[in-house]
């Protein structure tokens, strides 16, 4: 699986506390072994990320990504639950 992150991404993960950091680095070893597994609980998203999905960071921190092709994602926003579905 290949990873790509947008620049906005990258600035909201700096942004993020150290612990959202850390837990990002664990979730996403994981995304990229397996996508559909259950901890990271993989949904669609509708309304403004219509076509993305989010997996969980945290209980309340999300990361928000879309597939470019089947072995390849760009991840595009990353917050708590609040900030990015308001």
């Amino acid at each position: 699986m290949i990873v790509n992150y947008k620049k906005d991404f990258i600035k909201q993960l700096k942004k993020s506390p150290s612990k959202i950091k850390t837990q990002f680095i664990r979730r996403i070893e994981i995304f990229t072994r397996n996508p559909a597994h259950p901890t990271l609980h993989n949904h669609a998203l509708t309304g403004e990320y219509d076509g993305c999905r989010s997996i969980n960071i945290t209980g309340d921190w999300r990361a928000v990504y879309t597939e470019i092709t089947q072995n390849s994602v760009i991840f595009v926003a990353l917050g708590t639950h609040s900030q990015l579905y308001k």
